[in-house]
């Protein structure tokens, strides 16, 4: 069932007061009443914030490395993140493609509240596929893709959250990780993909970095996803799996959130677990259905601004922000 997201932002305020015994002298009935749990403020995710900042990646043109739109997507995310409160590190790095090319990429790591040691790492890709080699038009095959869904639907989600860390912390550090070079590998080769998680996850940011678990959002932004529990997720993170699920289920989105097997994905996370021992899941849009594995227009020159639904965003940004925001 779809949730009508609002337009405004809204907080819930929950604020349990202890009860005193009544018997008690009052000095001893005075320290009793002063016992009270902090209240628990979690922002409510706002879906058409979160579609402005998917049409703004787009705005720019197609991602892809190398290219004018990739530069100035690049100055454009670097710079609402420092607007938005955060530390921001440009991690810079030369990886070769499986053609032979070398390329230059740029991973965007964003930090919320630095002093803190116990963090929770939250990351999508912000670069776009340079061909659509799955478009049903062969004539498209050499084009480059905008990657609304397939990249900036994530980018999205994460942006609309940073925009509220910038006004209300959480118990916890955030950080938010932006990959390049993800989307350029070649079918059959597993290590021609996800190049700059790849490369951070062995060359961090900050000398041994850790979080308590990670997050990666992937086409999180077409109508009526369905989120499958993904193998390599549930093969190092189970526990963060079933915790977020269980999170979603209670705000009402079980319907998105299924309880299924959502097979194994080559994604960002894999190389978080693998060399950084992070425990990080993937929710991403799994369609067991299509022939791909994955939504209609995934590595086509339709995965544009039209396909992207504002509520899809909103069932994501809010079950994440509840979980960094419940997170002690």
């Amino acid at each position: 069932m779809k949730t009508t997201y609002l337009n405004a932002i809204i907080f819930s305020i929950v604020l349990i007061l202890g009860v005193s015994c009544g018997n008690s002298r009052p000095s001893e009935k005075k320290a009793n009443t002063n016992i009270e749990k902090k209240e628990i403020l979690i922002p409510l995710f706002n879906a058409d914030s979160a579609y402005f900042f998917v049409a703004q990646q787009l705005s720019f043109g197609p991602r892809v490395p190398g290219s004018a739109a990739h530069v100035n997507c690049l100055s454009y995310l670097e710079t609402t993140l420092n607007r938005f409160g955060a530390k921001v590190h440009i991690q810079n790095f030369k990886t070769r493609l499986d053609n032979g090319n070398i390329i230059e990429g740029k991973n965007i790591i964003a930090s919320f509240q630095p002093e803190k040691k116990n963090r929770i790492l939250l990351c999508a890709h912000w670069d776009s596929r340079p061909n659509a080699d799955q478009d049903p038009d062969p004539s498209n095959h050499n084009k480059p893709l905008q990657g609304a869904n397939d990249g900036a639907s994530g980018v999205g989600v994460l942006l609309e959250i940073a925009r509220h860390l910038a006004q209300h912390n959480t118990s916890v550090g955030i950080d938010i990780a932006l990959f390049d070079i993800e989307d350029s590998g070649s079918y059959g080769n597993n290590d021609s993909w996800a190049l700059g998680s790849q490369y951070w996850a062995k060359n961090p940011h900050q000398i041994n970095y850790t979080a308590r678990f990670g997050i990666l959002l992937d086409m999180v932004g077409a109508t009526d996803p369905i989120f499958a529990k993904e193998s390599t997720s549930m093969r190092y993170a189970p526990g963060i799996m079933d915790m977020v699920w269980k999170k979603a289920a209670k705000l009402g989105y079980a319907d998105y959130f299924k309880s299924t097997s959502g097979g194994s994905i080559l994604d960002d996370h894999v190389a978080i677990n693998e060399y950084l021992n992070i425990p990080t899941i993937d929710i991403i849009d799994y369609d067991d259905n299509s022939s791909t594995g994955f939504f209609e227009y995934w590595h086509t020159t339709g995965d544009d601004l039209s396909i992207i639904d504002p509520i899809s965003l909103g069932v994501v940004g809010r079950t994440v922000m509840t979980v960094i925001f419940e997170e002690k």
